[in-house]
């Protein structure tokens, strides 16, 4: 009695790489082919945030002086809150340090932290929103019980609490505000991707492949992630914006970043606010306008890739096609009688 055996398909040589080439052309087609209003939303908003992003990471060579400098090369003493100059273009603030240096590296706080925080709460809401969607039952209900709870409590309150209780085991420092705000963020990847698997699992073809016999991880990697995860991005830019939104208000309420350990454009805000009622208005102009600037580039950003990536809202491309006339079609060989 012979036994048959199913027979192993192995990837021919290049196969990898031309189903990789195949998926980036996937995301960034759409994104090369943008017309209209949602082409120059998407690089107005990508120009800002890539400003901002050579800022970040060029910083102690873009920026005049340290985030906490207050003495120049001779040991000579800054002036305090004095107005912008030749030597200090943003002026210096109420601790005699130099506001265009403090912008400058605040970019890299900001930027730093938000990164921290939107991949921590990746890594955790779209997993267990995967396994929720896919399983049901009552680990989706106490799953979805857990993040209700937490998207109950005003978002600013609920990183406050975090960000306290952070403070008083790991300090005020970079990866407790990222941690305090990623928390606010988890329970929104959650309800998406919860509730697009939900909607993904009963398609045909993840029917056809667990009729097949597919095991539950290979069905959730590789059939539901790849089509639930394009709103991804979209999400995460947006949350991005907010997040900075969320750090500037931790940091003018005092729970944010030490301020010996970075610049912090919330906690220079808060230092300024005595400054405007003496007219002194430098020190906390620039702070705001690089809050304002960075996020309108990162909503931007995610609303021209939400109108890009969008199959419903995208605007795709008319061609003009020239049909030959019935009288050309009739003089063609085997035309019309």
């Amino acid at each position: 009695m012979r036994t048959l055996r199913r027979p192993t398909h192995r990837a021919a040589p290049g196969a990898v790489g031309r189903r990789g080439a195949a998926g980036l052309g996937r995301l960034f087609g759409p994104v090369r082919d943008a017309r209209g209003m949602a082409k120059w939303v998407l690089w107005i908003g990508l120009g800002i945030t890539v400003l901002f992003i050579v800022l970040a990471v060029f910083a102690p060579l873009v920026a005049p002086y340290d985030f906490d400098q207050y003495r120049n090369a001779e040991g000579i003493r800054f002036g305090k809150q004095a107005p912008p100059s030749a030597a200090h273009l943003f002026g210096t603030n109420v601790l005699s340090t130099d506001v265009l240096s403090r912008v400058i590296f605040g970019s890299r706080t900001a930027l730093t932290v938000v990164v921290i925080a939107v991949v921590f709460a990746l890594a955790v809401g779209l997993p267990l929103g995967l396994i929720s969607g896919y399983f049901g039952h009552k680990l989706d209900r106490v799953l979805v019980l857990v993040m209700d709870a937490l998207f109950a409590f005003p978002y600013l309150l609920l990183a406050i609490v975090i960000a306290f209780l952070l403070s008083e085991t790991i300090g005020r420092g970079v990866m407790s505000a990222a941690v305090a705000i990623a928390v606010v963020y988890i329970p929104q990847y959650f309800r998406v991707v919860r509730n697009h698997v939900i909607s993904v699992r009963e398609e045909p073809y993840v029917e056809a492949a667990r009729a097949l016999g597919a095991r539950p991880r290979t069905i959730i990697v590789r059939y539901v992630l790849f089509n639930v995860i394009q709103t991804v991005p979209v999400i995460a830019t947006l949350n991005a914006a907010d997040a900075i939104l969320t750090l500037a208000a931790l940091g003018f309420l005092g729970y944010g970043i030490q301020p010996t350990d970075a610049a912090e454009w919330g906690y220079d805000i808060q230092r300024a606010i005595a400054d405007a009622g003496s007219g002194i208005w430098w020190t906390g102009l620039w702070p705001g306008v690089a809050i304002v600037l960075l996020v309108t580039g990162l909503t931007l950003l995610g609303e021209g890739l939400n109108d890009v990536l969008n199959p419903v809202l995208r605007r795709r491309r008319i061609e003009r096609v020239d049909l030959p006339s019935r009288e050309a079609r009739v003089l063609e060989p085997g035309g019309e009688a």
